[in-house]
């Protein structure tokens, strides 16, 4: 997804939503930051350590930053005329616990402006039932240094239209 953001803005074109990355001490996750792609700012999705929240796995899921800055920053490329892309990394089981990222998501797929987005193979085929005009990429050991030039000109192709 980086890469895909990265050659988009150097071709002049600009990227709202977020990105989140798993952080690891000494090796070991212990959660994931996410981050909005135009403020910069982040906060941490889930967390080993996070007191409140929904918990899945060893997680519990940090709803106060995922509605501050993730759904925030959905909202806001959604609205922002400047902003040419939604990207959404990702469409997972922690960011389905909250229902303003749920309404977000309905929205941006409604909406006018194109949409990537990193799906979790467990909602996947719940998230896909009933939408029509979407393209998957699934990403496997063979096809994963050749697939996001691959995804990239298929959004250039989008982007243009």
């Amino acid at each position: 997804m980086l890469y895909l953001i990265e050659e988009l803005k150097k071709m002049g074109f600009n990227v709202g939503g977020f990105i989140s990355s798993e952080v690891r001490v000494k090796g070991v996750r212990v959660g994931f930051k996410i981050k909005d792609l135009t403020s910069k700012k982040e906060g941490w999705l889930a967390h080993i350590n996070q007191v409140f929240g929904p918990k899945l796995g060893k997680y519990k899921v940090n709803l106060k930053d995922l509605n501050d800055i993730g759904v925030s920053s959905i909202n806001e490329a959604e609205s922002n005329p400047n902003i040419d892309l939604i990207a959404v990394d990702e469409l997972g089981p922690m960011e389905f616990f909250s229902f303003e990222f749920k309404k977000a998501i309905e929205k941006i797929i409604n909406g006018k402006k194109p949409l990537i987005a990193t799906i979790h193979y467990k909602v996947k085929d719940d998230f896909l039932k009933g939408l029509e005009n979407y393209k998957v990429f699934e990403v496997t050991l063979e096809n994963r240094e050749s697939l996001p030039k691959e995804i990239l000109k298929e959004i250039i192709l989008e982007l243009k239209k």
